[in-house]
């Protein structure tokens, strides 16, 4: 399990984001760490202040990977530096209404028990947004989408396992964007919502933890990473790590 004082490490400290972290300096199982400045995930980044555009440029990152419908991203209201490059790749696919009507009125979409019958809907949406991470430009690459914490704890999800992170090292990832509820609340002016999630999850006979440690054991990435639609340049991007392991 990571402790706190390697959290507070990894924590990316940045003006206007509460819920922002490097992917780095996790446990692999081969004793090693997942490599630093590499990845980083957050929620929304229209909160950034200048100070913060220049701390994130200062930790390396050039490229910001959305993973938001266009819906959400027309709320936007803050001008991107020039220096940082944008990719949006909406995660979801709200367009297999097929799929949605199983998994948004009964609030799946905002826990872990959607992520694997989505990888297995859609896989080409995971794939997209694998492909624009793994073929950025040089430099840091950031996701988010709005709270940081289901779409983009899927695909951190995605990036670590395929670098053979330590299981537990990966759920304590996600567990990190919980811990940080109260936080996430304040800032965007909202109650915290994690109770009434874990209960939703219970009524389904499991817990907030539980059901992404399902959805991390179920997790079948060898099939993704085959996918005809993941360039080979691009999967061998993801499984280095972007040439860093």
């Amino acid at each position: 399990m990571v402790n706190g004082a390697e959290r507070e490490v990894r924590a990316l400290r940045v003006e206007g984001l509460v819920n922002a972290r490097d992917l780095g300096g996790l446990p692999r199982q081969n004793g090693t760490l997942t490599p630093r400045g590499v990845f980083f995930r957050s929620e929304n980044v229209d909160s950034v202040t200048p100070a913060g555009w220049d701390q994130i440029r200062e930790a390396g990152i050039r490229t910001i990977v959305d993973l938001r419908q266009a819906e959400e991203q027309a709320q936007d209201t803050q001008t991107r530096p020039a220096w940082l490059t944008t990719v949006t790749v909406d995660l979801d696919g709200l367009d297999d209404a097929d799929f949605w009507k199983d998994f948004w009125s009964n609030g799946f979409s905002g826990t872990a028990l959607y992520f694997l019958p989505h990888l297995h809907a859609m896989p080409e949406r995971s794939v997209a947004v694998l492909s624009a991470l793994a073929s950025a430009l040089e430099g840091g690459v950031l996701f988010h989408c709005m709270g940081g914490r289901d779409r983009t704890g899927l695909i951190a999800m995605l990036l670590l396992a395929a670098i053979d992170t330590e299981p537990d090292a990966i759920v304590d990832d996600y567990l990190e964007t919980v811990r940080l509820a109260d936080r996430r609340a304040a800032t965007s002016k909202r109650n915290n919502a994690e109770p009434e999630i874990d209960a939703l999850c219970q009524t389904f006979g499991t817990t907030t933890e539980g059901a992404f440690r399902s959805a991390l054991l179920g997790l079948d990435l060898v099939t993704l990473l085959v996918s005809p639609e993941l360039k080979e340049a691009n999967r061998a991007a993801v499984t280095n790590w972007r040439g860093s392991v």
